[in-house]
């Protein structure tokens, strides 16, 4: 079962009934954790019940086919639905998995595999999409406009409201990765303990340079021109395991704006009116850093680091070149053309 972008929520919520294997992949891990826990709780709330859930590793299951069958086909102590969770699935699995699907234990037990962003290429992606009983739910890396709509929803759930540009500048500074969004979310929320609406200088006052400085730091150095903050920046946020996308998409907001600003400059804006302009609102503590570089780049230059970021992206995607390298290759190149200015 393959399922669409705008159905992922619901079915991770409430897989249905003949589906006996869910996979959740996409390049947003947070997104990939969230859907993932959704998909297990339709099973059962205590994820940590040691008599109704049994953790594998990936490697595990496809090394034992039959262990991961035993597993499946268990019977709980205190009864109930079984829940058998993988958190590293990879194509190393299709093989086990494909004998399990060919004919599944009797019983209504559901075993949730969590994988990172798998291409059309990929053999277990194409088993969970090819049969009855499985179902591969995708978790793409939200747009601001779609993010913008997941806040309003995830603040609605705390019983608050959230003013335009408020929610605006939480979009642009926490898309990416759907469980920090969440984390900041949560966070805020206990912050507004006793109000209903939250706006701007709210936002500003807890999410603070945390959130949204941490995915746009390497952009940013990359747009100074700084190359070793360029190498620190990234080094930190690959260790955290942030997708490569994630950091793409970063820059390529990043350089929409400076595109939005320098136009601005060459109407007769001085950099400090036009990034006072910029929309979402720039982080009071990044002005003077962007207004410094809407100095630097040139509209033909920031059409250029757009260019290469698009590239990169589809590089990304299609070859198979590790992520990593072909996203740091497009920041060190977007460096070098700050710096050639």
């Amino acid at each position: 079962m393959k399922v669409q972008a705008r159905n992922a929520d619901a079915v991770a919520r409430r897989p249905p009934p003949e589906i006996r294997v869910v996979l959740v992949y996409g390049p947003d891990a947070g997104l990939v954790r969230e859907r993932g826990s959704l998909a297990a709780k339709s099973v059962l709330d205590d994820l940590s019940d040691p008599f109704r859930v049994a953790e594998m590793k990936s490697d595990q299951a496809a090394s034992d086919p039959a262990r991961l069958y035993d597993e499946m086909a268990a019977m709980a102590l205190t009864g109930g639905r079984r829940l058998v969770r993988i958190r590293d699935a990879d194509d190393g699995l299709t093989a086990a998995l494909a004998t399990l699907l060919k004919d599944p234990p009797r019983g209504d037990s559901l075993l949730v595999l969590e994988a990172g962003d798998l291409g059309k290429s990929s053999k277990l992606r194409a088993l969970c999409e090819d049969q009855d009983r499985a179902a591969a739910i995708p978790c793409y890396v939200e747009e601001e406009k779609e993010l913008g709509g997941t806040i309003t929803r995830l603040l609605a759930e705390h019983g608050l409201q959230i003013d335009g540009d408020a929610r605006d500048w939480l979009a642009g500074n926490l898309v990416g990765d759907r469980g920090l969004a969440r984390n900041e979310i949560d966070k805020l929320a206990l912050y507004m303990v006793g109000q209903k609406r939250v706006g701007i200088a709210d936002v500003r006052a807890v999410i603070g340079d945390s959130a949204s400085l941490e995915l746009d730091e390497a952009a940013l150095a990359a747009a100074d021109g700084d190359l070793p903050a360029v190498d620190k920046a990234l080094q930190r946020l690959f260790a955290e395991g942030t997708s490569t996308v994630a950091l793409l998409r970063s820059a390529q907001r990043h350089f929409v704006r400076l595109h939005q600003g320098v136009a601005m400059l060459a109407h007769g804006k001085t950099p400090q009116q036009a990034v006072k302009a910029l929309r979402p609102p720039v982080f009071f503590k990044l002005e003077d850093q962007v207004a410094s570089q809407l100095r630097r780049w040139t509209l033909p230059t920031l059409q250029a680091a757009l260019t290469r970021i698009l590239e990169a992206e589809g590089e990304c995607k299609r070859t198979h070149i590790p992520d990593e390298t072909v996203c740091a290759r497009a920041f060190f190149q977007l460096a070098t053309l700050a710096k050639k200015r």
